[in-house]
């Protein structure tokens, strides 16, 4: 029988369609991955520094100089910035319409200098600097008043949206905090208004008593496949304790978060083929001091990462209704990944 599963956050339906229930071997994935990654030029390895704009922020071995070979993380602008830092914020009117000049900051995280490792390879160590990296921009970006909203997100694989292969993820600055993060916001706070309690920490809590949806666990992250599962294998990693915002992390947190997201997404990489995936980090947005500006947000907001393999794609229907249909229900989901047999992480 098909069910209907209702997301406790931000109110919205999906259809668990277990009458059209898949294996993992059975979905219709197109994987390029290995014919793309040697075919093309590529800017981002070693040696080709001056074919990107200038480095905004590297974690170099020995003291290298900027804009040369040395580096282990490499951040630079996006070559086409979906928005530009040089922008003045400037609102205004065109009748009944709203607009502003596109403010923000636009930026590429070239996760390692080895042209063929990709996240799902790398050391704990290596993954551990890559989070490291994003808490450093983010900090940084939240200096600037003009930006409301940072989103840190990957796009592995052309299925996922990238367009080069070497591994890199990117973040975007807004001026505006987003239709999908208020919805998401504003959830937490009915939730939160209705019971004194983090709706977040309380999924983490029931996950944590019935197990069916728990896929790994340490000392500070808990990975689960959510209840209501927009996409077959969608995992999310979320702290176990409290917190609202990304760049809080604390450096023994860093290397957990690392941990369990090299956990997770081996797993996903072998039991499912190499598919292409997205994850994003979900965090607060900035808060200044403003009147009736998400001033509860410490107390009923929860940060968190969603990684979304794409092994199925939306149509007309979810288009038009908003609602999702999964094949793969989360407890089926979450025992598979579990069975997975892979070789410890290393820390190197």
């Amino acid at each position: 029988m098909p069910e209907l599963r209702k997301d406790i956050v931000i109110g919205r339906w999906v259809i668990i369609s277990t009458e059209r229930k898949c294996r993992p071997d059975q979905f219709a994935l197109t994987q390029e991955q290995e014919v793309w990654a040697h075919n093309d030029f590529c800017p981002f390895c070693p040696g080709n520094e001056d074919r990107t704009p200038p480095e905004i922020f590297a974690i170099r071995e020995n003291n290298s100089p900027p804009n040369t070979p040395g580096w282990t993380v490499r951040v630079v602008p996006n070559k086409y910035p979906a928005l530009r830092i040089e922008e003045e914020l400037k609102r205004r009117g065109i009748g009944m319409f709203d607009m502003m000049n596109g403010v923000g900051a636009h930026e590429v995280i070239i996760e390692t200098p080895e042209h063929k490792l990709q996240m799902h390879d790398f050391s704990i160590n290596e993954l551990t600097k890559v989070i490291y990296t994003y808490k450093v921009r983010s900090i940084d970006l939240k200096r600037d008043i003009r930006l409301r909203y940072i989103m840190i997100f990957k796009n592995y694989g052309r299925e996922a949206g990238a367009s080069l292969y070497h591994s890199h993820s990117q973040l975007i600055a807004t001026p505006v905090t987003p239709k999908r993060v208020k919805e998401e916001l504003n959830g937490c706070k009915t939730y939160y208004d209705y019971k004194e309690r983090c709706v977040f920490c309380d999924i983490i809590n029931q996950e944590l008593d019935s197990i069916k949806r728990v896929i790994f666990q340490n000392k500070s992250f808990i990975a689960i496949a959510p209840f209501a599962s927009r996409f077959p294998f969608e995992v999310w990693i979320l702290p176990i304790n409290h917190n609202s915002d990304f760049d809080n992390i604390t450096d023994n947190e860093t290397i957990d978060l690392a941990e369990i997201m090299g956990w997770v997404l081996k797993r996903i990489n072998i039991g499912l083929s190499n598919p292409s995936y997205n994850f994003l980090i979900h965090t607060a947005p900035s808060r200044y001091q403003r009147p009736g500006y998400w001033q509860t947000i410490d107390k009923d907001y929860h940060w968190h990462i969603e990684i979304i393999p794409k092994l199925t794609r939306p149509g007309g229907f979810e288009w038009g209704t908003g609602l999702y249909i999964n094949p793969v229900p989360p407890e089926d989901a979450s025992t598979f990944l579990k069975e997975i047999k892979v070789e410890k992480m290393e820390v190197k």
